[in-house]
């Protein structure tokens, strides 16, 4: 995964743990706008979080906030 969008996943993830809390859960969309511009970090990511990691659709930010941070 690239830094930029780690950079981006690590900041939403934040910004969503202090506004709702320790427990919010969010899915790999939340990095993305509603438009598929980029479809290519799209696929990146979904790769990253479903064939890589086999994630959940939905997961605790944290959890992902960290795993990201560890890979970095």
């Amino acid at each position: 995964m690239n830094e930029s969008i780690a950079q981006k996943i690590i900041a939403v993830c934040s910004e969503k743990i202090e506004k709702k809390g320790d427990q919010v859960g969010l899915s790999f969309y939340a990095f993305f706008s509603n438009r598929n511009d980029n479809p290519e970090l799209l696929m990146e990511v979904a790769e990253w979080w479903i064939m890589t990691h086999k994630l959940d659709h939905f997961e605790k930010a944290v959890k992902i906030r960290a795993m990201v941070q560890r890979g970095l």
